[in-house]
């Protein structure tokens, strides 16, 4: 799409601006002020328009006076964190496995119902760890619609990601294409529970099994899902959170890995403590891959709070939902609350039906000072380095490219609140609305 375009697919026109005397409006007002722009005539830089016989010039300001980003960090009880924090400086142990760590370490444990929980400094280096962990080296089969941390954490270990399609219905790997991926060189499958909704986990731990092959899931997006009566965290060999500060529950920064194995268990926490065991003694090579005990205070008092957190994730989702019925062309993905969800991301689908694509929304949107994201567009195997060494992987991977082309996601978290979820909403369905009646004109 020509960015240079406003969400009515016309070029910029200097009318196309609201008044400074209102300040920020309403996105209602927006869409009336947007469809009036059409009658504006440009004066150089600015419109002018009749105002009681006056003519005015206008000035665009968006909707929102602070940017609506996708998501803000979500912050428990301060005084809770704070205390945390100030026991800390006195104890003077900032970081090594302190007694925060092991504390978080223990109630995630629980929380996801596995025998293990090893916290790390960020989700990136959690997953790189569990690779090496797990020995895994030639090629691993991997979705190119995830984020690119999926792929470099092969990658920037000599590892090949290869790319295998999505479902076009649940965005998740799809094993089929898995399946097809498959060469004498694979030594591993990475699933990613996209959105938060489950990977098909009883699928690729078949296709694991029958090849002698090692499953990692990443559940970046995962925390506080399940699937069945089964909490994501205990799947495959191992599976891989992030806790970074955009994360519905965060530690400021951080990650972890969880597993049901002992030995995995412990290899993986000797290689974030450079293969350290006790002092003076290096048995494993190893790395940085430690969290501190003030990401860990924040996990805690997060941890307190992600019911509260859950449920405006929730209250917000409930908002678009609403908004978005029946509206040809605007799908809003869909949880199934029989499992556990946490609803941390809000993710629009826009069709062939619909009257905008989705670039047109996202430009009109961002005009409003709304940050709605394209994840994870263009898929990883068009970012470099993989578009250039794997040119033509779209080609088995028709799924990715069209949803990828498709998805939009919107704000949410406890920074936005429900009517401002359904403001935007409904923004998005009047322009939407707009385009058919004049193409129907």
């Amino acid at each position: 799409m020509d960015q240079s375009k406003s969400a009515t697919g016309q070029e910029p026109r200097g009318g196309d601006r609201v008044d400074q005397s209102l300040a920020h409006v309403s996105l209602g007002e927006a869409v009336r002020r947007r469809l009036d722009c059409a009658n504006f005539e440009p004066d150089s830089e600015r419109g002018r328009i009749e105002d009681g016989g006056r003519h005015a010039s206008r000035e665009i300001l968006p909707a929102f006076a602070e940017p609506v980003h996708v998501g803000r960090p979500n912050i428990g009880n301060t005084e809770a964190f704070l205390r945390l924090a100030a026991a800390m400086l006195e104890r003077r142990w900032l970081t090594n496995n302190g007694p925060l760590l092991q504390e978080l370490e223990r109630r995630l444990a629980a929380f996801l119902g596995v025998k293990h929980c090893i916290a790390m400094c960020n989700g990136t280096i959690a997953l790189e760890i569990a690779i090496r962990a797990l020995g895994l080296s030639g090629e691993v089969i991997v979705p190119s619609y995830t984020f690119v941390a999926t792929a470099h954490a092969l990658f920037w270990q000599g590892i090949t990601p290869v790319f295998a399609d999505i479902d076009a219905d649940t965005h998740n790997l799809d094993p089929a294409a898995v399946r097809r991926m498959i060469t004498p060189r694979t030594t591993g499958i990475i699933g990613v529970h996209l959105w938060g909704r489950a990977a098909p986990t009883a699928e690729l731990r078949q296709i694991a099994d029958e090849h002698g092959l090692k499953l990692i899931f990443d559940a970046a997006h995962a925390f506080g899902a399940s699937h069945g009566n089964q909490m994501i965290g205990s799947f495959g060999d191992a599976e891989v959170f992030s806790f970074h500060a955009t994360k519905f529950f965060n530690t400021f920064e951080g990650g972890a890995v969880t597993t049901n194995n002992d030995d995995l268990a412990e290899a993986m926490r000797l290689i974030r403590n450079f293969g350290f065991s006790g002092f003076d003694n290096v048995i494993h090579p190893g790395t940085n891959g430690k969290m501190t005990e003030i990401c860990a205070a924040m996990g805690l008092v997060n941890l307190d709070a992600i019911d509260e957190m859950i449920a405006a994730n929730r209250r917000n989702y409930m908002a678009y939902k609403a908004a978005f019925a029946g509206v040809p062309g605007l799908t809003l993905l869909p949880y199934d609350e029989a499992t556990h969800c946490n609803f941390q991301y809000v993710v629009l689908e826009i069709g062939p039906e619909a009257s905008l694509d989705r670039d047109e929304i996202v430009v009109a949107l961002h005009e409003q000072n709304v940050l709605a994201r394209k994840y994870f567009w263009p898929g990883c195997h068009r970012l470099a380095p993989y578009r250039d060494l794997f040119p033509h992987a779209g080609l088995m991977l028709p799924n990715t490219e069209v949803i990828a082309d498709r998805v939009i996601v919107l704000p949410t978290g406890t920074a936005v609140q429900p009517d401002v979820c359904a403001q935007i909403a409904n923004f998005i369905v009047a322009i939407s609305k707009n385009r058919s009646n004049g193409e129907a004109a």
